[in-house]
This record gives structure tokens, C-alpha cells and sequence, in this order.
């Protein structure tokens, strides 16, 4: 598992741990019943405090991506591609609905918007 945080980042490291890990699952680098390491080991290895390996696992666990068996570790849960997807989402739409207020306070119409949109997905296919 490799794990990148970018310390001028203004994402919490906490954050961009988690962010990393989902990614890895959804993308299939991390598979059900794969072994996570431990909070400690995690915390070592990035530089970071157990805190903050400790608070990516829980949210984790919390929407389902790990689970923790006492005594054994931590591991990647079983979902299925579509529950993956479904989360995916939604964590995109609670993100649209800040660009849309942040949008709707700089005076910019929902036809800027939209070009926008159309401008960044066509430059993904890139």
C-alpha cells in the first residue's frame, strides 16, 4: 500500500490518508480481507501521528471501506462495486454542492457552470 501526503496541502493528513485508501479499494489495489497495517506501523511509516492513522481508520470503518477484528488487525470489508459506487457518489455530490454555493457567491450563472463542467470532463478524456 503506498500512501503520498503533501504537508502543504490545506486537506488534513488525516484526510488525504483516507481519500487513499478508499481510492486503492475502489480501484482494486486493495482487495476483502486484505490486511491493513497497523495505526502504529501506518503512523511510523508516513511520519504522522497515531491520531492521525487512528482517525482515517475509524472513518473508514464508519462508512464501511475496513473493519477491525480485536486482537487480529484491521482489514478491507467486502462490498460490492455498486455500494462502492453509490458512496463514490455521493462524496461527489456533497463536493458539487460546495462548487455550486461557492459558484452562486462569486455571481457566476449556472451557464458558466455548465461550460465549465463540459471544459474539465472533456479535458479528463485527455
Amino acid at each position: 500500500m503506498q500512501i503520498v501526503l503533501s504537508h502543504t496541502s490545506k486537506t488534513p493528513l488525516y484526510e488525504q490518508i483516507k481519500q487513499q485508501i478508499q481510492n486503492q479499494i475502489m480501484n482494486g489495489e486493495l482487495k476483502e480481507g486484505d490486511a491493513m497495517p497497523s495505526m502504529r506501523l501506518l503512523a511510523k511509516e508516513l511520519n504522522v501521528s497515531v491520531i492521525t492513522t487512528k482517525r482515517a481508520y475509524e472513518e473508514l470503518e464508519k462508512e464501511g471501506y475496513l473493519f477491525s477484528a480485536v486482537g487480529k488487525g484491521t482489514f478491507v470489508a467486502g462490498q460490492q462495486p455498486q455500494v462502492l459506487k453509490e458512496w463514490r457518489i455521493r462524496e461527489l455530490e456533497n463536493q458539487l454542492e460546495e462548487i455550486v454555493l461557492e459558484a452562486k457567491k462569486i455571481g457566476l450563472t449556472e451557464q458558466d457552470l455548465h461550460d465549465m463542467v463540459r471544459i474539465y470532463y472533456k479535458e479528463g478524456d485527455r
